[in-house]
């Protein structure tokens, strides 16, 4: 071993006073605190972002083409559409603003008309269906409503319920429609389950008084959603530009620009905290450097150059912070484990979206944390090291 690691190792395990081992052992124990904590809080902001995007991708489709004026005999559209490389499924929507009553309330909500024989392969919607219900079961008569609202409403499969449209039915026939509930389901975000609610479309073409073959525009399902502004590219190549298309990024940009910035914001913040406690390794060094003069003056005596004793104290503080950043990585992985698998912490949902606080903690993030934490350890013992090597062996030893 060089003899500058097995000094700057003898110096670290070695006995010491018992309150200066204390002393020692507060300072450093913020750095693993700082880095328990920003794994965490990334874990936790990562696990958000995540889960949210998870659900939006599941109720809605990754991708919509559109027209003002609407869509007029979609079938070519959507051939053109599921030719392009990436595509994995394409159907027809209508969505439309409607008021829901039942019993002596009314609720103003998003109605969407989809093809029951295709939406399941474009949105995930059979897996938050309750039951052994089926989006392909819908018939022409029926809803299916979000958990929420069946929950205010105190409606189950079997109840009937009026829908009121904001335009006259056809040669002024009405406005009121009776439909039967025929499931619930359940995405786990709150908004769409208070506020978003299926029919077939071509009730809704009834409900919006709209032409036969008249469509809002058409959904895309795609083969991976990160891929999708590469997609979007193709597809509008293909189908040229009358065609408004937007990706689920595109639809939820600002949502999840703030996500990204809060993230970013919690990372520089929680990193400033692991400054913060690196000036405690400093004055551990300091404090080190002080209690180790005679041996600094004896190593100087005998030959050891200055350069060697800044080796040996920056290993020394390099070792220590490493040490307490395993530990505070340690810490750190073990509560969000501890989260991730109890769903302790429990979210309202009304405000948050979802039930629970979601934990994902990525190998990337990690690396970054600890590289950093170490990086800021290294950086505080420059100073001690540097003031240990300026030690003269006659002024070391003078007073020894």
């Amino acid at each position: 071993m060089n003899y500058e690691f097995w000094i700057a190792y003898r110096y670290l395990v070695a006995r010491k006073d018992r309150f200066l081992a204390l002393i020692n052992g507060v300072s450093v124990l913020g750095i693993a605190i700082g880095v328990a904590a920003l794994i965490v809080v990334i874990g936790v902001m990562t696990g958000f972002d995540r889960d949210l995007k998870d659900k939006i991708v599941g109720t809605t489709s990754h991708m919509v083409v559109e027209r003002e004026t609407g869509l007029k005999d979609a079938a070519p559209l959507i051939a053109k559409i599921k030719a392009v490389k990436g595509v994995a499924a394409a159907s027809v929507f209508i969505n439309g603003n409607v008021f829901l009553e039942y019993g002596n309330r009314a609720y103003g909500l998003l109605l969407r008309g989809v093809d029951p024989s295709v939406e399941g392969a474009v949105t995930k919607i059979n897996a938050y269906l309750k039951g052994d219900y089926a989006i392909g079961q819908l018939a022409f008569g029926d809803i299916v409503i979000g958990r929420e609202l069946a929950r205010y409403y105190d409606l189950k499969p079997g109840d009937t319920v009026s829908l009121l449209s904001p335009v006259s039915g056809v040669a002024g026939e009405g406005w009121r429609y009776k439909l039967k509930v025929a499931a619930v389901f359940d995405s786990g975000m709150y908004d769409y389950a208070r506020n978003l609610i299926f029919v077939h479309y071509k009730k809704a073409q009834e409900i919006f008084n709209l032409a036969d073959g008249m469509v809002s525009g058409i959904g895309v399902r795609l083969d991976d959603v990160d891929h999708a502004p590469q997609v979007k590219e193709a597809v509008v190549k293909e189908i040229g530009f009358s065609y408004v298309v937007r990706t689920w990024i595109e639809q939820n940009a600002n949502f999840f620009a703030a996500l990204k910035l809060e993230k970013f914001a919690m990372f520089v913040i929680l990193t400033l905290i692991v400054l913060v406690a690196s000036f405690n390794i400093v004055s551990t060094l300091i404090v080190t450097v002080t209690t180790k003069t005679k041996d600094i003056g004896i190593l100087r005596s005998i030959g050891v150059p200055s350069s060697s004793i800044r080796r040996i104290f920056t290993l020394y503080g390099i070792t220590l912070g490493a040490v307490v950043t395993l530990l505070g990585l340690a810490l750190g992985m073990g509560i969000s484990y501890v989260l991730k698998e109890t769903q302790l912490i429990r979210l309202p949902q009304s405000v948050y979206y979802i039930d629970h606080l979601p934990v994902l903690v990525q190998a990337g993030d990690v690396l970054m944390i600890t590289g950093s934490a170490v990086l800021i350890s290294y950086l505080a013992t420059l100073y001690p090291a540097a003031r240990a090597a300026s030690l003269e062996p006659v002024e070391a030893l003078r007073y020894q």
